[in-house]
């Protein structure tokens, strides 16, 4: 009886110590390894050590491509998004598999405001003098890419040369002046423009103030000295990042429900030790649309109701959005 009582109780040890090791892994998509998107992975990274979480982030091209890989991509169970894709794949209903992809993308938390920045030359005084210009909007996959699509089918602006080409690659023809401007969403401060553009570079970020945009996107404000050749402040306009989630019901429910939980009670030591973004983040924030993922509400106590990515697949929400835009 005695060998009976200590095997079961091995055998049980063991499975509970299994069960942890699996809880404590979780996956989440973030964006280019100089975006914020890709900094909150990292911070979240840390906090999740401290609590027996092993946080796999993984780089990739944008929200696009994030909402893609929540939804199909193994191992990920999160990522973060821009409200502006969100809200486009909500609206089409038109595309079976963009109506599955809104069903099964669950909300886990609002986040931050993410700042659209516009750089160019300085004879590009306003976003209305786009017109006839050429300008890098973001690699495709990417939200910035997304954004700057929308941008322009609102406002009515017709560039003359639209190239779908990364931030990097973009700041670097800008310099060159094979470009006149480049989008680039992303939360202030970034550190591609940190560290990359200089005053020496003749660029300036652009106010974005055009009324048909600042309709449909809250207007905010880039600080003066955001960046150390920015000496005036600039009016843009912003969308909202989200941490979302894919609609689990089994095991990965439970785990992304208390991580987020974890996320929710240690919102100070983020905004202590974590990217600057994080003093503005509110969790609390109703955006319009979405609910709150049940799995993370009945984690929340008093709550309302960088690895490489994989080449990206065949993503049937970028061809979506080539078709209407």
């Amino acid at each position: 009886m005695i060998r009976k009582f200590i095997l079961v109780l091995s055998i049980l040890i063991w499975t509970t110590m299994c069960g942890t090791a699996s809880a404590a892994d979780l996956g989440i998509i973030t964006g280019s390894a100089k975006g914020t998107y890709f900094q909150f992975g990292l911070n979240l990274r840390e906090l999740g050590k401290k609590f027996g979480y092993n946080i796999h982030v993984y780089n990739s091209r944008g929200s696009v491509e994030n909402v893609y890989a929540v939804y199909k991509r193994p191992k990920t169970q999160m990522g973060i998004v821009q409200s502006d894709v969100l809200a486009f794949v909500l609206k089409v209903k038109s595309n079976k598999v963009l109506k599955q992809i809104a069903k099964k993308t669950k909300m886990v938390f609002p986040l931050y405001n993410e700042e659209i920045h516009l750089l160019g030359k300085t004879s590009v005084a306003s976003f209305d003098d786009l017109n006839n210009m050429r300008v890098a909007l973001g690699k495709e996959g990417s939200g910035t890419y997304l954004t700057a699509k929308l941008l322009f089918e609102v406002s009515g602006i017709k560039p003359v040369q639209t190239l779908a080409v990364g931030t990097n690659e973009a700041l670097a023809m800008l310099k060159a002046d094979i470009i006149d401007a480049m989008f680039y969403v992303a939360g202030f401060p970034v550190s591609l423009f940190l560290e990359h553009v200089s005053a020496g570079d003749g660029l300036h970020i652009v106010p974005i103030e055009n009324k048909q945009i600042t309709e449909f996107y809250p207007t905010v404000q880039i600080p003066a000295g955001t960046y150390p050749w920015q000496i005036q402040a600039v009016s843009t306009v912003a969308v909202k990042a989200v941490l979302v989630s894919f609609d689990f019901r089994q095991y990965n429910c439970e785990y992304v429900g208390e991580f987020a939980n974890i996320v929710y009670e240690n919102l100070d030591w983020l905004q202590q030790n974590g990217h600057p973004k994080w003093k503005s983040v509110d969790l609390d924030y109703p955006l319009k649309g979405w609910e709150q993922y049940d799995c993370v509400k009945k984690y929340r106590s008093g709550g309302n109701v960088g690895e490489p990515s994989p080449p990206m697949e065949k993503n049937p929400l970028l061809d979506a959005i080539k078709e209407i835009l």
